[in-house]
C-alpha cells in the first residue's frame, strides 16, 4: 500500500487528532440514533491508540437536512461500546475544545462536537487551501499525528479530510486500511458481467459516478432504485409530477441525457408501491396519481431485477430500494439483498442504510465485502483517486522523504 497506517508510528502519550464517520441514520422525529453501525466500526482504531490522547471527530447530517444535529448521543453510544468515559465537547475548534484537548491525559478520548457546525466543513478546497482553514490552523499545533478512518467520507475534500494531513503527520485507521487492501483484492478478480443495483437518496453523487462506471467496464447494467429511479422515471417521462428534490431540473436532465447515451444499460421501476389508508398498495407506474410517494419496488420489477443479479459475475449494490424501515415497505431491498448475497457473483453491498439491513436481515457473511461507503465506494470503482487517499498518499511520501 502506498498510505501509512498505524504500525508505522509509536502512538502512546501523543494526541491523536481522528477523523472518523459517525454519520448515522437519524429519526427525524426525535433526533435520536436508528442505527449505530458507523459509530461502532468507528471505535476500531481506538484499540491501537491506548495510552494515547485521541480526539474523534466526525460531522452528523447536512446543514438545513433533518438529520442535522450534535454529537451527544453519539458520544454517549460510542462510551456503550466501549465500556468506559468517551467525553462530548460542545465546541469544534473554539476557546473550550482547544482546553479540552490541552487538559486531557494518556488513555482519553473526546468527541468534538459536529464538524459542520463550522463553515469551512461544508466547502472542498484543495489541500492546501485547506490547511489554511481556520478549523485547521487553530486545532493543528494541538495534535501530533492524524488518522484518518472514515472511507464514507473519503471522495470530500473538507478541510477535516485533507487539511490536517497536509500539516500534520498522517496515515490511515484501520477500518480505511482494510477497506482499500481488500477493495483492491476484489476488483483484482472480478470479472463480467458488472451489474450495478443503485438506489438510496444522494442523487448528484450517484450521477456523477454512474457514467465513470460505465465507461470503465464496472456497469454493464444498472438497476435503479430509490429516489434515483424517481428521477429516471421522470427523465422518461413516466412520472409527470415534481419529484420535490433538490437541483430537480438539474439531475433530470443529467439523467435524460445519460439515458440517451446509454439506452441499453438502464433499467427502472415497471411497478411500486405506495401507501394509502396505512397499507401497501402495489401498481404499475403509469397508474400512479399526482401526490403519490413511491415507497418500495413491485414484484415485477423485483423479480427482472433478480434474473439480471443471478447471471452477474459482479453485483455492486448501494443503497437501499425503499423505505425498509418500515415492515409494509421492506419487500424490495430484502428480495434484493438476498438475491445478492444467494448469487455466485462477488459481491459488494455499500453505504450505512443498507449495512444496516445487511445485518437486519442476517446475511453478512454471504457478502464479499460489505462497506458503510456509498458515494465513496461507487467513485472508487471508477478508479477515481479520492481526496482522502491522495492526502494520505502525500502525507507517507513526505513521512519517506525526511
Amino acid at each position: 500500500m502506498k498510505i501509512l497506517t498505524l504500525d508505522d508510528f509509536d502512538t502512546k502519550s501523543k494526541t491523536i487528532f481522528l477523523r472518523v464517520d459517525m454519520n448515522c441514520p437519524i429519526d427525524p422525529a426525535t433526533l435520536k440514533i436508528i442505527e449505530t453501525s458507523r459509530i461502532r466500526e468507528s471505535t476500531e482504531s481506538l484499540k491501537d491508540l491506548e495510552g494515547a490522547k485521541v480526539v474523534i471527530a466526525s460531522h452528523q447530517g447536512r446543514v438545513g437536512n433533518k438529520d442535522y444535529t450534535s454529537m451527544e448521543n453519539h458520544a454517549k453510544v460510542m462510551s456503550e461500546i466501549l465500556g468506559r468515559k468517551v467525553k462530548y465537547v460542545e465546541d469544534v475548534i473554539g476557546s473550550e475544545a482547544q482546553r479540552e484537548i490541552k487538559n486531557m491525559k494518556d488513555g482519553d478520548v473526546i468527541v468534538l462536537d459536529n464538524l459542520r457546525l463550522c463553515a469551512e466543513e461544508n466547502y472542498e478546497f484543495s489541500p492546501t487551501e485547506a490547511s489554511k482553514t481556520i478549523m485547521v490552523q487553530r486545532l493543528s499545533k494541538l495534535f501530533d499525528l492524524c488518522v484518518l478512518d472514515s472511507f464514507p467520507s473519503s471522495h470530500r475534500a473538507h478541510p477535516s479530510i485533507i487539511g490536517f494531513a497536509h500539516v500534520l503527520p498522517a496515515c490511515a485507521g484501520r477500518l480505511v486500511e482494510r477497506e482499500v487492501r481488500k477493495l483492491d483484492e476484489i476488483m483484482t478478480v472480478a470479472k463480467g458481467p458488472h451489474v450495478v443495483v443503485l438506489g438510496g437518496s444522494k442523487v448528484v453523487d450517484r450521477l456523477e459516478a454512474i457514467k465513470e462506471l460505465i465507461q470503465n467496464g464496472r456497469a454493464d447494467q444498472v438497476l435503479l432504485t430509490g429516489v434515483i429511479a424517481n428521477v429516471f422515471l421522470r427523465a422518461q417521462g413516466r412520472i409527470r409530477s415534481a419529484l420535490g428534490i433538490k437541483r430537480e431540473d438539474e439531475v433530470v436532465s443529467k439523467a435524460h441525457a445519460l439515458i440517451g447515451e446509454y439506452p441499453d444499460v438502464f433499467s427502472v421501476p415497471v411497478d411500486i408501491a405506495i401507501e394509502r389508508g396505512g397499507k401497501r398498495i402495489e401498481m404499475d407506474v403509469r397508474e400512479m396519481e399526482k401526490g403519490d410517494q413511491i415507497l418500495d419496488l413491485g414484484p415485477k420489477t423485483v423479480e427482472y431485477y433478480l434474473k439480471s443479479i443471478q447471471s452477474a459475475g459482479t453485483v455492486f449494490m448501494s443503497g437501499p430500494a425503499g423505505f425498509f424501515e418500515n415492515e409494509n415497505f421492506k419487500f424490495g431491498t430484502e428480495s434484493l439483498l438476498k438475491g445478492v448475497a444467494n448469487s455466485f457473483a462477488t459481491t459488494i453491498v455499500s453505504g450505512g442504510h443498507l449495512t444496516a439491513a445487511v445485518k437486519r436481515y442476517g446475511l453478512s457473511d454471504k457478502i464479499n465485502l460489505i462497506s458503510t461507503a456509498g458515494g465513496a465506494l461507487v467513485l472508487y470503482l471508477t478508479g477515481a483517486k479520492l481526496p482522502m487517499i491522495q492526502a494520505l498518499e502525500d502525507a507517507a511520501t513526505r513521512y519517506h522523504s525526511k
